[in-house]
């Protein structure tokens, strides 16, 4: 008799959860696991389901010559929630957008304009690439290590979509250089010399 209802309870609460159509992200509030407390629907307006930062190119004018526009949750709060956000990625030419993760969530990326070099390494280390062309998409498992480098002789500029609301950021790079792990620790870990990561973190800011 008790697993009977059980299982009607159960479908209840499934059914009470499926009717809330949306939960906008109250950026008030402090973000958590599950990201964003719901905004109260009276204050709910058709402003937070529209975004319109994506329309105008980043600014390319830094050491990667790149810029990523996010539309994640805190920039667009009706994303919270729906497991899914975009991006817009310009890249001057000679851009790169160095070897990253995304723990977070999968990527999808769209050429809109000129070429972008991409590709992403397995787990197995198998290496995946292609320059990709206006119209081409390209697919980035979630939590794997991937790269976008301009491969045209204009700016090239993509759009992304990503299946998590926060899919998170870990640039490769930055992790090994940009920080205070001690050079004696990188060498160790990475086989490099002493001197080329000293120059690495000089360059992007490290120290030890």
């Amino acid at each position: 008799m008790f697993l009977p209802i059980l299982c009607i309870f159960s479908l209840i609460l499934s059914s009470h959860a499926a009717v809330q159509d949306f939960c906008v992200g109250d950026l008030a509030a402090p973000e958590g696991p599950a990201g964003y407390s719901c905004k109260k629907p009276a204050k709910v307006t058709v402003d937070d389901f529209v975004f319109s930062g994506l329309g105008m190119a980043g600014n390319t004018s830094n050491l990667i010559k790149a810029a990523v526009t996010p539309a994640f949750a805190p920039q667009f709060p009706g994303l919270n929630g729906l497991g899914l956000s975009m991006a817009r990625l310009d890249l001057a030419v000679g851009g790169v957008v160095p070897m990253h993760t995304h723990p977070g969530g999968s990527e999808v990326l769209l050429v809109t304009q000129g070429a972008i070099c991409a590709g992403f390494i397995s787990s197995a280390n198998t290496v995946y690439f292609k320059t990709l062309k206006k119209g081409d998409i390209m697919i980035f498992p979630q939590g794997l290590l991937h790269f976008q480098v301009n491969g045209a002789g204009i700016p090239s500029t993509a759009f992304v979509s990503f299946s998590s609301p926060q899919p998170g950021l870990q640039i490769l790079d930055y992790a090994l250089f940009a920080n205070d792990l001690p050079t004696e620790l990188v060498v160790q870990t990475t086989f490099l010399d002493a001197a080329v990561v000293k120059k690495l973190k000089a360059v992007l800011g490290g120290t030890n």
